[in-house]
């Protein structure tokens, strides 16, 4: 069960615990003999590759081989170890003490506190709801920090109900998200997410809209038969093609109708807007915390179609 003792990096930095502990030698000294997870941002990474932390005063350095799980065997490449300068980064105290001039150092480890949130990571159940922040975007889905910089991935195809063509049409590197356990796979280590879940049914969705309305919303692909335009992440209607629509514009679109039984909603595309004047929407999360045993997406009248997920344990 998800603890919440292991957070994403960034989200410890100024912190009442934190900050109590980077006050002095005496406040590290604690950290280290309660084993603490500690944050700082990285000022330097020096010739050798190790990281430079001013914590309060007194240098903080975690060495190359420290600086994450896999750096000490080889998978961790140097460039992945120089992009934590400037970054919120998390660590372990190894111990605090002078060097060979005197000056008071507290040697610290990123990789012994990773080592232990991917213990508790393979912990989680499916259905299990925690917080995330986006590390990096690809096209097959996005990489998220679930804890202490343990990395895990959404595959694009669970982001969110309405299709889109690159993560990116729904987050940003560095998005603060919630995300759900799809699976844990112990024999490589790794958690797999979903998110789509979180973000509403049909059903509660459609009730921000009413027939007659005409809103905002994003063109998330284009057939023969018509154009599916977004309302909400986990919204979409279907529209007669206009000339020179393209994926990805922003329109208003007037709703004809919303069929629950069928699971659609009819739309007329008014006009394009401009994006300078309608920023991206946001997931909106109708669950952020708990755990989800079964998540049914379709309206109990459509039988058409049933978009669910069951989670297993």
């Amino acid at each position: 069960m998800y603890s919440g003792k292991f957070l994403p990096e960034g989200d410890l930095i100024g912190t009442v615990q934190n900050t109590s502990y980077l006050l002095n030698s005496d406040g590290l000294r604690k950290a280290m003999v309660d084993g603490a997870v500690l944050e700082a941002v990285v000022s330097v990474c020096d010739a050798q590759k190790n990281l430079i932390l001013d914590l309060g005063g007194i240098t903080g350095i975690i060495p190359k081989s420290e600086a994450a799980i896999g750096t000490a065997s080889g998978p961790v490449r140097d460039i992945a170890i120089i992009g934590r300068v400037g970054k919120p980064t998390c660590f372990m105290v190894d111990s605090v003490g002078p060097d060979e001039s005197g000056r008071v150092i507290a040697k610290c480890s990123r990789r012994r506190a990773q080592a232990a949130a991917q213990a508790e990571m393979m912990l989680l159940e499916p259905g299990e709801v925690i917080p995330a922040r986006v590390t990096h975007l690809e096209s097959f889905g996005a990489f998220v920090d679930i804890g202490c910089g343990v990395v895990s991935l959404i595959g694009i195809e669970h982001i969110s109900v309405s299709r889109i063509s690159h993560p990116a049409d729904r987050f940003s590197t560095g998005d603060r998200i919630f995300v759900c356990v799809s699976s844990v796979d112990h024999a490589l280590g790794r958690v797999v997410l979903t998110h789509r879940e979180l973000l509403g049914t049909w059903e509660e969705n459609v009730a921000l809209f009413s027939v007659g309305e005409t809103v905002p919303g994003v063109v998330r692909g284009l057939e023969a038969y018509g154009a599916f335009v977004e309302l909400t992440p986990n919204l979409s209607g279907l529209a007669e093609l206009r000339e020179g629509l393209h994926d990805g514009e922003r329109v208003s679109v007037f709703i004809k109708s919303i069929l629950p039984d069928r699971m659609k909603i009819k739309l007329i595309i008014i006009d394009t807007l401009d994006d300078v004047f309608l920023p991206p929407r946001k997931p909106d999360y109708l669950i952020q915390t708990g755990k989800i045993s079964h998540w049914r997406y379709s309206p109990e009248v459509c039988f058409d179609k049933r978009i669910e997920t069951v989670f297993l344990s």
